[in-house]
This record gives C-alpha cells, sequence and structure tokens, in this order.
C-alpha cells in the first residue's frame, strides 16, 4: 500500500509553496510525523512531516519547483512496493588458464623511493651588525606627524560568507519576498522617522540585580529586550494610532484592541518576523520566555504560518549587532514599527535637586518609523516620548517576580 505525500494548507492566504529541500531521498526509510522536506511559502518557511512510516518511493515535486495546496509531493510505502534494481549482468566465465581473482585487491607495493639527495652544506650566517641608535627625540612633537599606520580590515570569519566571495548565486525565494514585501511598503505608504534618547541607567541596574534569579527561575537569561517590548506595548494602550491599520479599499482605519508584536528575528535564511500574539497581557517574564520560544523556531525553521500572522506593530533590536540607531521599514498592513538601538555607556548631563551634573550613564536611541498617512509627527513624538518615560522610570520590579507564576 502506498500513501501520497500532498502539500497541507499552510495558512488562510497561502494557495502554493515551494519545495526548497528534501530530507529524504528516494529509497531512504522515514518514520512518521519525522521532517520529510522543506516548504518555502511567502509567509514562512516550513518542514512538512511525513505522514506514515516506510520508504520514500518517489519524488514528485523536486526541489525549487512549485507545488499547489493540495498537490501531491511524494509517495510513500514498504519495501516490498519499491521497484526492483535491475538485475546485474551475469559475469564471464573465467578462463581456465588464468588465476582467480581475489574477491579483495590485494594492495600494489608501492614503488622504491627515490635516493636522498645528500643534504646541502651549511650555511655560517654573519650576525646582523647592531642597527645605529636612535637620535634623541626633541621634548616637542615636530610637526607633521608621521601617518598611523593603516588598520587591517576585519577578515572573514564564517564560511558561508568566504564562500559567497566572488561568486553569482541564484536569490533564495525567502530574500524575494523580504524584498518584494519592503519594497511594496516603501512604494504604498509615505514613511518618516522620528528619534529620541532614552536613559536607561535605572533598567539596566534593575536587569543586572535580577539576572541570576530569573535565569534560575526561568531557565532563560533575561536580555534587555523584553523591558523595551513591554514598555512598546503599555505605550501602544494609549496611542492607538501607532498600533493600527489603514483599509485603503474601503477608505477607513482599524484601530487594533490587541498588541500583537512582530519580532524581527535574524536568521540564516533572512529576517523573519515571527509574533508575540496578546503582548500587551504578559508581564517581562511572559515576554521573554516568548521571544526566546519564537527565535528558538525561527532559527530552527519550526516556523508554522500561525507564528508569522496576525501583527498590529513590529519591533526591530537593531541595536543586538551594534547599531546606534536604524530607520526600519514598516511592514505592510502595519502603521509604525519601533527600533530599539544600541545601549551604550557614556557621559551625560543628569538633571539633580543641587542642578545638573556630568554622569556615566546607560543611553539608548529609540526610533519609530510611521506611515504618515495615518500617524502624523506629533503622534509620533507623543509615542516615543511615552515608551522613553516608561523605560526610564524602570519600574518593572512586580514583573520580575510575580506573584502567580501562572499570569507571567
Amino acid at each position: 500500500m502506498t500513501i501520497s505525500v500532498t502539500l497541507p494548507a499552510l495558512g488562510e492566504s497561502v494557495t502554493e509553496g515551494t519545495v526548497t529541500r528534501w530530507l529524504k531521498q528516494v529509497g531512504e526509510t522515514v518514520e512518521a510525523d519525522e521532517p520529510l522536506l522543506e516548504v518555502s511559502t511567502d509567509k514562512v518557511d516550513t518542514e512538512i512531516p511525513s505522514p506514515a512510516s516506510g520508504v520514500l518511493l518517489k519524488i514528485v515535486v523536486p526541489e525549487d519547483e512549485n507545488a499547489e495546496v493540495g498537490a501531491e509531493l511524494a509517495v510513500i510505502g514498504s519495501p516490498a512496493d519499491a521497484e526492483p534494481a535491475p538485475a546485474a549482468p551475469a559475469a564471464p566465465a573465467p578462463v581456465a588458464e588464468a588465476p582467480a581473482a581475489s574477491a579483495v585487491a590485494e594492495p600494489q607495493s608501492a614503488p622504491p623511493a627515490p635516493p636522498t639527495p645528500p643534504a646541502a652544506p651549511a650555511v655560517s650566517v654573519a650576525p646582523a651588525a647592531p642597527a645605529p641608535a636612535a637620535p634623541a627625540q626633541p621634548a616637542v612633537p615636530v610637526a607633521p606627524a608621521a601617518p598611523a599606520a593603516p588598520v587591517a580590515a576585519p577578515a572573514v570569519t564564517s564560511p558561508e560568507a568566504a564562500a559567497l566571495r566572488g561568486r553569482t548565486v541564484p536569490m533564495s525565494r525567502i530574500r524575494k519576498v523580504i524584498g518584494e514585501n519592503l519594497k511594496k511598503a516603501l512604494h504604498e505608504q509615505a514613511q518618516l522617522t522620528s528619534v529620541v534618547e532614552a536613559d536607561v541607567t535605572a533598567l539596566m541596574r534593575l536587569r543586572a540585580r535580577s539576572k541570576d534569579a530569573f535565569a534560575a527561575r526561568e531557565g532563560i537569561s533575561l536580555s534587555p529586550l523584553p523591558f523595551f517590548i513591554r514598555a512598546a506595548v503599555q505605550a501602544l494602550k494609549a496611542h492607538p494610532a501607532v498600533n493600527a491599520r489603514i483599509n485603503e479599499a474601503e477608505g477607513t482605519i482599524t484601530y487594533f484592541d490587541t498588541e500583537n508584536i512582530g519580532i524581527a528575528v535574524d536568521t540564516e535564511k533572512g529576517l523573519m518576523t515571527p509574533v508575540i500574539k496578546a503582548a500587551g497581557d504578559l508581564s517581562v517574564p511572559g515576554v521573554a520566555r516568548a521571544v526566546v520560544e519564537l527565535a528558538r523556531k525561527a532559527r530552527g525553521g519550526g516556523l508554522t504560518p500561525d507564528d508569522v500572522t496576525g501583527a498590529t506593530f513590529s519591533i526591530s533590536n537593531t541595536g543586538s549587532r551594534g547599531a546606534l540607531f536604524d530607520t526600519v521599514v514598516v511592514p505592510p498592513g502595519h502603521a509604525a514599527i519601533l527600533g530599539v538601538g544600541a545601549v551604550v555607556t557614556r557621559p551625560a548631563v543628569v538633571d539633580t535637586p543641587d542642578g545638573p551634573v556630568i554622569g556615566v550613564r546607560d543611553l539608548v536611541h529609540l526610533s519609530l518609523s510611521y506611515d504618515h498617512r495615518l500617524v502624523d509627527g506629533a503622534d509620533a513624538a507623543r509615542y516615543l516620548t511615552a515608551v522613553k518615560a516608561i523605560l526610564e522610570a524602570a519600574a518593572f520590579a512586580g514583573d520580575l517576580i510575580p506573584e502567580n507564576p501562572a499570569q507571567a
């Protein structure tokens, strides 16, 4: 009995997918629910499991080919269903005079090595003459100064990156989808970016005090990102224009009553944006767990269509790679996206009851890119100011030790 492997429904609006990689080859054994192939859609890359145990008898859709939902991708059956291999031709009878050949060929003796040439006579090397003493340096540097030695360019450490140098390769499907979506967003929206700087010294100190106990309790590390997501979500509740969507065909605006936050995740295949559903109902630990789980699935190829749909607002942690701030592109169907830059420690003016003083502070740039058709500059400034105030207040201590962990 053979079983057909078909392309399942991968989302409400997904009608086809591209086979990007077969994880099994014809003739190999596969277990039920074991990943059989990878399929890419305009929403997500996902693994298709085997519907049954058996042997992969036939691959119908090869790699890089498209298939519609419901189309047959492969055939699985029992080993008895596999086509028998063609019989090998009979070996000719051995010649009577010739000795029978050994089943395993004997290794041939190596030819004698050529004689080693006599060693060259040692050459005596005279010690180098001592360098003349450098002239005494003047007390005052002489201008013009000698140019500084050039700084060596950083070496390419990734084998994958090194392998790309000097090559022309096909554009991956995920890269095409990312490019088309972002180009569409830029062409259809009036995008603008506003930036503020926040002093997160108190927040970083709170994290430093809490991270060891948090890791022991939750089993994951406490990065700064959950705090930024929590602050962004709290501010969205008071600024609905930023958490909205323009319905161009109907000429209407939808103001969302939930905060589904898309988080940009850097993966080997490209940028993925899984969604934290109902993030407004989560505490910092709840957000942290969601971030870790979605990032793990994004980098491991385990995202489902439900994991990447339904976002009402997005956050890009551009500072995770050291960027000070970025003008992030607003995704299609969004009103805005928040960019979180790198947290840097530097001197800054601090207001005190005795007047302004210079102090060492932890500072971060927050950039809000927004669709100016829906969000005015004043709206953007008010939202960023609200996020900044929440972060600077750092009133997250109650989140970190929830009274009821089930509510986290």
